[in-house]
């Protein structure tokens, strides 16, 4: 049902079971995809640990992931405009999917 066949104020419920409303933290994605989905897989690293382990993986239609995007980019600009520009480490280092960087521990 698209927006204009849906009653004025009529919300969405969602509902969240407890052992999913802690949430799962994660510092590392890899997302790929095929030509009819795409597969985010949502990993924690530890340094020192070279090998990291997916907590969730979340599988999305081309459209669902594009809107996604486009909600994210959203939240990102509201959350910036609250709190601030999100920095980024320098941007003309080579990326790594080494979130901790060298390897190297700082205290």
């Amino acid at each position: 049902m698209d927006n204009q066949n849906k009653p004025q104020g009529q919300q969405l419920q969602i509902e969240v079971a407890p052992d999913m409303a802690q949430g799962v933290y994660t510092n590392f994605a890899i997302i790929s995809h095929t030509s009819s989905e795409f597969v985010v897989d949502c990993a924690q690293m530890m340094p020192g640990v070279p090998k990291a382990v997916v907590r969730s993986r979340v599988i999305l239609a081309p459209e669902h992931a594009k809107r996604l995007a486009m909600a994210l980019q959203e939240n990102i600009v509201k959350y910036e405009q609250e709190f601030g520009r999100i920095e980024l480490p320098n941007r003309q280092q080579p990326r790594t999917i080494n979130p901790f960087g060298s390897g190297k521990g700082e205290a």
